[in-house]
């Protein structure tokens, strides 16, 4: 299957919003993924605070997956500070947030080749250190986030109390 991977814009937050709220209520373990909504994507993609880009069915156009990363800056949530980066550092630090497939789409690496998009176009950014966190128990996501080149560094409880890995990625 053919996908074509574009950026999205501001106008296209309430759409990853959506697939993110329907790949959340198919998850049997809803604990592994806190989910963000439309108005927050889309505010996050205004203010210039995240990038984000699509997969779309290259036939049908249809939205088969989007992945999220967020610029926190020098914010008190950058995952930087938990790794031990200077202010300064901070500020060349991005936290590949959310990915989210439709279930039909599957097994084609959507996950994957929707990071290495993203990971390219934060590098270009000036963007050197990167930050993710998955659930220990997500093999998927774990597998995905190793397979790319990220190592674990802290295991730690966060949004809410949610047990997660966090990972970092130098570039």
């Amino acid at each position: 299957m053919n996908f074509q991977i574009k950026q999205a814009v501001p106008a296209d937050g309430q759409a990853i919003g959506d697939l993110i709220q329907a790949v959340w209520a198919g998850m049997d373990h809803k604990e592994w993924y806190v989910p963000d909504d439309g108005p927050h994507i889309t505010a996050l993609l205004e203010e210039g605070k995240a990038i984000a880009f699509l997969a779309l069915g290259e036939t049908d156009g249809v939205l088969a997956g989007a992945f999220l990363a967020v610029l926190p800056g020098r914010s008190q949530e950058n995952l930087g500070r938990e790794y031990g980066l200077s202010e300064e550092e901070l500020d060349l630090a991005a936290h590949m947030d959310s990915a989210a497939v439709r279930d039909r789409f599957r097994g084609f690496g959507l996950q994957r080749r929707l990071m290495e998009v993203t990971e390219e176009a934060l590098a270009a950014k000036g963007i050197r250190y990167l930050f993710c966190t998955a659930h220990p128990e997500n093999t998927y996501s774990q597998n995905n986030i190793r397979s790319l080149g990220y190592e674990a560094f802290l295991q730690k409880d966060m949004y809410g109390g949610y047990r997660r890995d966090l990972f970092i990625k130098c570039i």
